[in-house]
């Protein structure tokens, strides 16, 4: 033992030791913030949740403008005005998603007579197949179930739930459409002013901390594009091929099919396999088994090429996400938002996982020699995927010299008597930097 070992007086036991300095009062305090934490994330989730359509309306938008900006800025690069480049894009969308709306709803009201005699007579076939298979089931079975349906959309009961059904249904239809409104103005304003947003939030902030925040604001942008982009090729494919299998079957339908098979791709996994089994009962009920059971095999086989070829060309690593997270975001964004939280559970899930790459530095990657092989891929990290010439902004502006200005008048006249009061200290002239110069001699 040391001299100052000896020297130094002990402490007795317990001395300053208060209720929360043993295990169980650490392990209470964490708890504790654990709770108040969840606390706040509640609240803010159910103050989202009360102004879901806004929600809604800003995520599509965003998703949107993220996959469209790329067309703005190359037609501003071909000397396009930008305001001029806005409007085309915009336009664009408009024309697209409209055309395509409109030739879903003609198409329905079109064969609306077909499909209801060609259900009729599927049903009918069903109905026969089912009484006369090799599992045979007594005909009255049948006819007193539908009986019993009958019977109760004929009660009042009936009634009165299709007449509350029917409110619900006119309030979300209101709220859908003023939600389709309002994306549609913040995405003409993204599209328009989103790098005077840009510009305005880094503002906010300087060093490395505004770099992050570039940084985080090009690989959001980025894995929402490319995600919209690509899942949108791979979702068209799908949808003419197995479009074109359904016209030529003579399934009817098959345009309004084609549609959901398309908008049921940005579903991850389960999207796709759901609208083919759609279009192959539809082809079950209207055509027969032996056409459903060719619509299945091309569904089955179109899934196989968009996972196996499609997906990994068109998509690469946009994503960088395991199957098993996208798994648990899909069920996740379904309970919570529907079908759209569905359709924007996964990329803001791969936004999430890209924030935490660039603003976190705990992640030990590389080769460990007890734990082995990095299971994260080099190139799928945050870092990986930034351009020199981004990388070199980034650069600079953790190093520019913060140059704020004050916006209140109280504080700009504060500023200015303060900058007077300095000059009238100093001795000679000061350059536009704030540093003072020697006067200077008049002697030749």
């Amino acid at each position: 033992m040391s001299t100052q070992e000896q020297s130094a007086p002990r402490r007795p036991e317990g001395a300053g030791a208060g209720p929360w300095s043993d295990p169980m009062g650490r392990i209470g305090a964490r708890a504790g913030q654990t709770l108040l934490i969840a606390a706040v994330a509640v609240g803010i989730i159910w103050v989202l949740l009360r102004v879901s359509v806004v929600v809604l309306a800003a995520l599509v938008a965003l998703i949107l403008a993220s996959a469209v900006a790329p067309l703005v800025r190359w037609l501003v690069g071909k000397g396009w005005s930008h305001l001029l480049s806005t409007l085309t894009a915009f336009l664009g969308i408009v024309v697209v998603v409209g055309g395509v709306v409109t030739g879903v709803v003609l198409a329905v009201i079109n064969e609306w007579d077909s499909l209801v005699s060609s259900a009729t007579e599927g049903w009918q076939r069903l109905q026969d197949w089912v009484t006369s298979g090799p599992l045979p089931v007594d005909a009255t079975v049948i006819d007193d179930a539908m009986q019993q349906v009958t019977d109760f959309a004929t009660s009042g009961n009936f009634a009165s739930g299709l007449a509350s059904s029917t409110l619900t249904g006119i309030s979300a239809a209101t709220s859908f459409l003023t939600g389709l409104v309002l994306m549609i103005v913040v995405l003409f304003f993204l599209l328009k002013d989103g790098w005077k947003f840009t510009n305005f939030s880094l503002r906010w902030f300087q060093g490395g901390t505004r770099a992050k925040l570039a940084e985080s604001i090009d690989r959001s942008s980025e894995v929402l594009g490319g995600y919209v982009r690509g899942t949108a090729t791979v979702a068209l494919v799908d949808a003419v091929v197995i479009g074109i299998a359904l016209a030529v079957l003579g399934v009817p339908l098959a345009l309004p099919l084609a549609v959901i098979i398309f908008i049921g791709a940005f579903i991850p996994i389960v999207g796709a396999t759901a609208t083919g089994i759609m279009a192959a009962l539809v082809a079950l009920v209207t055509n027969g088994l032996t056409t459903a059971l060719i619509v299945t095999a091309v569904v089955i086989l179109v899934n196989q090429i968009e996972g196996n070829f499609l997906q990994p060309v068109v998509m690469g690593r946009t994503l960088s996400l395991h199957a098993m997270i996208v798994l648990l975001a899909l069920t996740i964004g379904t309970i919570v938002g529907g079908i759209f939280g569905a359709i924007l559970a996964v990329p803001y899930t791969a936004v999430a996982w890209t924030l935490i790459q660039v603003w976190t530095d705990r992640y030990q990657a590389g080769e460990d020699p007890v734990l082995g092989p990095d299971p994260l891929d080099a190139k799928d990290r945050a870092a990986a995927k930034a351009t020199t010439a981004q990388r070199l902004r980034y650069w600079r502006i953790s190093r520019q010299r913060p140059s704020s200005q004050d916006l209140g008048a109280a504080q700009k006249v504060e500023s200015e008597s303060q900058d007077a009061s300095g000059v009238a200290e100093t001795s000679g002239p000061t350059d536009t930097a704030g540093s003072t110069e020697a006067p200077r001699s008049t002697e030749s």
